[in-house]
């Protein structure tokens, strides 16, 4: 079965109002702050959502979708980021360079997608195009063959999936059952010693919300440098930390280096802004790492996780994808990788609204009591009903930044 037509598409997907009352608003709208590396300068505020880049030239989230339609009509979906610089590419570079082809050789088409990528460079933006276009290859596999994406991957390694709440809201997510948890940062290292306090008090504060017996991370999201990490890290054994999580910007691989060696009561995370297997290759042959958190929207697709979890569990390290329990595509590769022994779920919701009242793709199961497991329909299990999709309107893209 050969591709039709690759294409960036809107999903118009009817919202139903919960029918749960909001509590109060949830932390990351109102008081959680995340320090991230631009808040060097003090001009750009730490609330969720305003760092530069946070709203793209679509004029929303940035979130991109690729439908991808074989011959016979049946189509798949997958989704990326950053609006409009990556949907362009996938329009006017990646597609007529797949069109055509056999849509069930999917590595071949990421060969061919990585290969045209080398002149204008594999990584930022032409990943997390690479990215959208390989989920809606899946997702479309697995239609066309009539199983789920994780019986393409060798079928379910566990009876469900085990699961970390990212939130600050942490009586709320203690609520719905989760037992382990992960919380943001406030501090840039910029900051000094007031940062490091600040950092202290935060931690401090979350352990005692979620008591000594459950799992805590910290995730600075590369707003410290590498002295600063250190100072960080020392202050925060009292507090028994899972992980200690992307401390560093991504590029500074000899930090990750340092770090490792210095920070020996703490494992390290890393990689959600790492865009490609080659980057996790050397973060691994440099044992800089405990814990690998591809994207599979920004680095590519499940494809190219799929690649970095055999490096990493070659030797011995696990495999944890940011937000992975929050897409379909993120439960799949959990559901059936044995080294990806929990997921992460960023709760974004007001306390009291229950999660099954907000889920965000028709046909994506929700967490319950801390699990999840993925729908056993063809594909990844979304939903999608044909006539809420629309092309992407790059025109349009152009007016709303004024230079159309």
């Amino acid at each position: 079965m050969n591709i039709k037509q690759i294409r960036v598409v809107n999903l118009d997907i009817p919202l139903t109002p919960p029918k749960s009352k909001s509590r109060r608003p949830a932390a990351n709208k109102v008081s959680a702050r995340r320090a991230l590396p631009i808040n060097y300068y003090e001009e750009f505020s730490t609330k969720f959502g305003t760092m530069p880049g946070a709203r793209s030239a679509d004029g929303g989230s940035g979130e991109v979708w690729v439908q991808v339609i074989a011959e016979d009509g049946t189509f798949g979906l997958g989704a990326c980021s950053f609006g409009e610089p990556v949907a362009a590419l996938i329009d006017f570079h990646y597609a007529p360079l797949l069109e055509g082809r056999d849509a069930l050789a999917i590595e071949f088409l990421n060969d061919l997608m990585w290969r045209s990528s080398m002149n204008f460079g594999p990584g930022g933006v032409a990943a997390a195009a690479r990215a959208g276009v390989d989920l809606a290859l899946w997702d479309l596999k697995g239609k066309l063959l009539g199983v789920p994406v994780y019986s393409l991957l060798g079928g379910p390694c566990r009876d469900k999936i085990l699961l970390y709440a990212t939130c600050d809201d942490l009586g709320w997510s203690q609520e719905l059952g989760f037992k382990a948890f992960k919380v943001s940062n406030p501090a840039h290292y910029v900051m000094g010693l007031d940062g490091v306090n600040l950092a202290e008090e935060h931690i401090a504060k979350s352990r005692d919300a979620v008591g000594p017996d459950a799992e805590l991370m910290y995730n600075p999201v590369s707003s410290f440098n590498v002295e600063f990490a250190i100072r960080v890290a020392d202050r925060l054994r009292p507090y028994n930390l899972r992980w200690f999580e992307e401390p560093l910007i991504p590029s500074d691989l000899e930090g990750y280096a340092e770090l490792k060696k210095a920070m020996n009561w703490v494992p390290i995370a890393t990689g959600e802004h790492h865009r490609s297997r080659h980057e996790f290759r050397q973060l691994v042959e440099q044992r800089s790492v405990d814990i690998l958190q591809p994207d599979m929207k920004w680095a590519g697709g499940l494809s190219e996780i799929m690649k970095i979890y055999t490096i990493a569990e070659a030797v011995g390290l696990i495999t944890v994808p940011h937000t992975g329990a929050g897409t379909p595509w993120g439960q799949h590769f959990a559901f059936a990788m044995p080294e990806s022994p929990i997921a992460e779920f960023w709760m974004g919701s007001d306390p009291g609204i229950p999660l099954d009242e907000l889920c965000p793709i028709p046909g994506m199961p929700m967490p319950k009591d801390g699990y999840v497991v993925p729908s056993d329909a063809p594909g990844f299990g979304m939903e999608i009903k044909p006539d809420w999709i629309s092309p992407w309107d790059h025109a349009a893209a152009a007016r709303i930044r004024g230079i159309g």
